[in-house]
């Protein structure tokens, strides 16, 4: 049997006293993992990169778009097989800088893809983290929806753009949520599955201060596989409980939970 697993996580890799901790924390727990690939987003600043890079030795290769201060989009994939190719396509609907989207805005979100080859099938990953929405309104009318909206029809295109005989993966933080107007528009546009369809735990888990209604499945990890036999994938929810840092505190790995996606067919 042929196999593909994969895990995708935004990792809050922003700059406080317990980033690095986290991080090397969560690269423990992924050396001791058996996925093929790893989608992280939210590496803010390339010296997390390099911290993931360096930490992630059970994943000896790495795909991600320099830029200023960060990989583009704080977007990084790590691989167990080698990536045969990668690379990033920005979104042109960028959002107001002036609005409180200006981080996603100085960031250049879009979507990292990357090409592997599993007993000779292509397998294209794409991970994209698409422009938050601060108001948790994803009614039309709402200025941060419609951006949302926009960036989710070109991340479709992309999908149905890619070969048939491919499988897809599509994994990474959507920001938005599961059953939302936006999510089924999405998943008829792209011509995914998600495996997870109908789920509502929450991936995101709401900051102290925030209302508990920003707790929301945001995370998915949704595919498109062509006629493999006994094609067979599973998906669960991962890395939601306090985990013990390397420096001996008991912390989150992250504000949002895991998303773990498991592939089979017969080779």
């Amino acid at each position: 049997m042929a196999t593909f697993s994969l895990v995708t996580l935004n990792c809050f890799g922003v700059p406080t006293v317990k980033t690095r901790p986290r991080l090397l924390t969560l690269a423990r727990l992924l050396n001791q993992a058996d996925m093929t690939v790893v989608c992280l987003q939210e590496v803010q600043l390339h010296a997390y990169r390099h911290l993931l890079t360096r930490a992630c030795t059970a994943y000896p290769h790495s795909a991600a778009w320099t830029f200023f201060h960060a990989p583009m989009g704080g977007l990084l994939t790590l691989g167990r097989v080698p990536l045969a190719q990668s690379d990033y396509t920005r979104y042109h609907e960028r959002g107001r800088w002036y609005t409180l989207g200006i981080m996603d805005w100085l960031l250049r979100k879009g979507v990292l893809r990357t090409i592997m080859y599993i007993h000779g099938l292509p397998v294209i990953v794409l991970n994209p983290h698409l422009n938050a929405n601060y108001t948790g309104d994803w009614q039309p009318a709402n200025a941060f929806a419609r951006v949302e909206q926009q960036q989710l029809r070109q991340l479709a295109e992309l999908v149905v753009a890619q070969p048939q005989a491919a499988l897809v993966i599509v994994a990474g933080d959507f920001n938005i949520p599961r059953d939302s107007t936006l999510y089924h528009e999405f998943m008829q546009a792209s011509g995914l599955t998600d495996p997870l369809a109908g789920d509502t735990r929450p991936t995101y888990r709401a900051l102290p201060g925030l209302p508990g209604r920003y707790a929301l499945p945001l995370d998915f990890a949704l595919f498109r596989a062509p006629n493999l036999p006994d094609m067979q994938v599973h998906a669960d929810i991962v890395f939601c409980e306090k985990q013990p840092l390397i420096d001996g505190s008991r912390r989150y790995l992250s504000d949002h939970c895991g998303i773990e996606l498991r592939c089979t067919w017969e080779a």
